[in-house]
C-alpha cells in the first residue's frame, strides 16, 4: 500500500523507519520531511496550510492510508476530512483528540468512566484557581487545558511559583488559547510509565510499555520538556499493571467515547503514575508518544502498515493475537524479547531559548542494532545536516538486555555532536535500580 505520513519530527521518523519494513507497504510519503526520514521516504516540498489541503493531497497522490503523527493534526480535524474522501486514516476524529486537546475534557471522560486519576479542579479564573491550588496544598501541579507542545505542565513546589504558573497562563496568556483555563491537580508521588495503545474503536491492544524521562537535567531536574528519552519494556509494568491499566483505563475510555458517538480509532496514550495506592492517570494523548515511539516501535513484530488499516477498518482483534496470554487478561500487539534505549540530543537552552544552524558532527557513526532518528534537523544548502529544533535527535539501540541497549546508545551520543549539545546521562536509570551502569 502507499501511504501518507503526516509530520517531520522524531516521531514520524520512527513511523517512516517501521513503515518501510512492513511487507505491506510500498511507498511512503511524508511530505517536508526532515534529512532523517529522506532516508526512508519521499520528502516532497508541498505547501499544505490546512487539514483540508492534507485530505486533498491524500486523494491526489491516490494513497491508501493516511497515518497521522503530530497531536495538532488530529485535533484540527484531520482524521475527519479524510474520511469524508474516503481515505483510510490512522488516528482519531477531532472529537476523539479532545482527549489530548483539552485535558479539561479528558478529565471529564475519567470522571464519567470511574477512571483513577488525581484530584482536580478546572478554571479559568486566577483567584478561584489560586483559591483551590492553595486548598490542596504544595507541591501541585498547574496544566494548560490545550495544546502546548509538552511544555503545558508546572509543578509547583513554593507559593511563588504557583503564582507565577497562574499568571503565565490565565493573565499573560503564555500559551494563547491553550492556557485560557488551566486544570490543578494534586502532585502525585510514584513512579510513571507510558502505555501506548492501538484501537478501532472496539478492541484495545497494548504495546509495549515504555517509561520517558521529561525532566532536562539528569536526575529529574530543571523544567519539563517534550521528552529527553525513554527505553521499553519499563520494568515497572508488571503483567498485573498492564492488566490494570487495559482494564481500569484504556478500555473505559474508549468505552466512554463509544456512549458518547465517538468512534476512537488510532493510537491511545495512556500516561501513568504508579503510586502506593494503585495507578493513577496523568494524561491522555491521542498518538504516538515522542520519544515513547522511537523504542517501542523496534521492538514491535509485524506489519506496523497493515496493523494501523486494521485499526482503521475495524478489525482489529483479527490482526492481533495475545502474546502474553498470562498477562492478567492484557493480551499486546507482538514484541521481541529484547530492550531498547532512546538517547535525546538536545539544542543548548532547550526546552527555553536556543540556537539552530548548528553543523552535526558524527552522523556517520555505526552501531550494531540501532538507528539515528531526526528529530529537528535540516539540510544545508552544502547538504551538511544542521540542527533546527529544540530536540535533535534520538539515538535508539536495542538488544538482548537492558546493558546493551544502554550501552549501544550512548557510544552513539559520544560519537555525535554539534555546539551546546546537551543530553541526559541517566537514561534508563530507574530500571538500574538508580544506579549507573558500567
Amino acid at each position: 500500500m502507499k501511504v501518507l505520513l503526516v509530520g517531520n519530527g522524531g516521531r514520524e521518523h520512527a513511523m517512516a523507519w517501521r513503515l518501510r519494513r512492513s511487507a505491506s507497504v510500498t511507498r511512503v510519503i511524508c511530505p517536508n520531511g526532515n534529512p532523517g526520514i529522506a532516508r526512508e521516504a519521499e520528502t516532497p516540498r508541498v505547501e499544505l496550510p490546512s487539514v483540508e489541503h492534507w485530505a486533498d493531497y491524500a486523494i491526489k497522490m491516490g494513497v491508501d492510508l493516511v497515518a497521522v503523527g503530530p497531536e495538532a493534526p488530529l485535533a484540527d480535524g484531520l482524521a475527519d476530512a479524510c474520511k469524508a474522501r474516503g481515505v483510510p486514516v490512522f488516528g482519531p476524529c477531532r472529537a476523539g483528540a479532545r482527549l489530548e486537546a483539552s485535558k479539561a475534557f479528558a478529565k471529564e471522560i475519567m470522571a464519567a468512566a470511574g477512571i483513577p486519576t488525581a484530584h482536580t479542579g478546572v478554571f479559568d479564573d486566577y483567584d478561584r484557581a489560586r483559591d483551590f491550588a492553595r486548598g490542596l496544598g504544595l507541591p501541585i501541579v498547574v496544566k494548560a487545558d490545550g495544546l502546548a507542545a509538552g511544555k503545558g505542565v508546572a509543578i509547583c513546589e513554593t507559593a511563588e511559583q504557583l503564582d507565577q504558573a497562574l499568571h503565565e497562563n490565565l493573565r499573560a496568556g503564555r500559551f494563547g488559547d491553550a492556557s485560557r483555563t488551566v486544570v490543578i491537580e494534586e502532585f502525585l508521588v510514584g513512579e510513571e510509565a507510558s502505555i501506548l495503545a492501538v484501537t478501532d474503536g472496539q478492541e484495545v491492544f497494548p504495546l509495549v510499555p515504555a517509561q520517558d524521562h521529561k525532566r532536562v537535567f539528569d536526575d529529574d531536574r530543571g523544567p519539563n520538556t517534550g521528552g529527553m528519552g525513554a527505553y521499553a519494556p519499563a520494568p515497572v509494568v508488571s503483567d498485573e499493571v498492564m492488566g490494570a491499566a487495559l482494564g481500569e483505563v484504556l478500555r473505559p475510555a474508549v468505552r466512554e467515547l463509544a456512549n458518547r458517538g465517538i468512534v476512537y480509532r488510532g493510537v491511545l496514550y495512556a500516561g501513568l503514575m504508579l503510586t502506593n495506592d494503585g495507578l493513577r492517570v496523568l494524561e491522555f494523548n491521542c498518538r504516538f508518544g515522542d520519544p515513547e515511539t522511537q523504542v517501542v516501535l523496534p521492538l514491535m513484530e509485524g506489519d506496523l502498515g497493515e496493523l494501523m488499516l486494521a485499526c482503521c477498518e475495524g478489525r482489529l482483534r483479527a490482526m492481533v493475537a495475545p502474546s502474553s496470554p498470562a498477562a492478567a487478561g492484557a493480551p499486546t500487539v507482538a514484541v521481541r524479547p529484547d530492550h531498547a534505549v532512546c538517547v535525546v540530543l538536545a539544542s543548548g537552552g532547550y526546552p527555553d531559548a536556543y540556537e539552530t544552524g548548528k553543523p552535526i558532527h558524527g552522523l556517520d557513526a555505526e552501531e550494531p542494532d540501532s538507528v539515528v532518528f531526526h528529530a529537528g534537523t535540516t539540510a544545508g544548502p552544502d547538504g551538511t545536516v544542521l540542527t533546527a529544533g529544540g530536540r535533535v535527535l534520538g539515538l535508539t539501540a536495542w538488544g538482548p538486555t537492558l546493558e546493551a541497549a544502554h550501552a549501544r546508545a550512548y557510544r552513539l551520543a559520544d560519537r555525535i555532536s554539534f555546539d551546546k549539545c546537551h543530553f541526559r546521562r541517566d537514561i534508563a536509570a530507574r530500571a538500574f535500580g538508580r544506579r549507573r551502569p558500567a
